[in-house]
């Protein structure tokens, strides 16, 4: 079963496209640009539709989802972990 989605290699995060996942689970991946998987224990429940570290991230590391720069780290992020509002913000502001 695919857990999260991750469009591109670079992406410092992955979305979850499944209901119900609660910290400690472990989710599959699935990489679109090459077609491969990558296996990530979640750190923390993470509602579907949001995102997931597939990397550790770094306070004032940008965050790449979807091949794009979507924002900054605000503090760091364990691979694993719920990547949201709390822990990243716009670089527009």
């Amino acid at each position: 079963m695919i857990h999260i989605l991750v469009h591109d290699k670079k992406d410092t995060v992955g979305v979850a496209v499944v209901e119900g996942i609660k910290a400690g689970q472990e989710l599959v991946g699935w990489v679109m640009e090459d077609d491969s998987t990558i296996k990530v224990k979640a750190a923390n429940d993470i509602p579907i539709g949001h995102k997931v570290a597939t990397k550790d991230i770094k306070k004032t590391d940008t965050i790449i989802k979807y091949g794009f720069d979507i924002g900054k780290a605000v503090a760091d992020i364990k691979i694993g972990e719920h990547a949201h509002v709390h822990n990243i913000k716009t670089k527009r502001w």
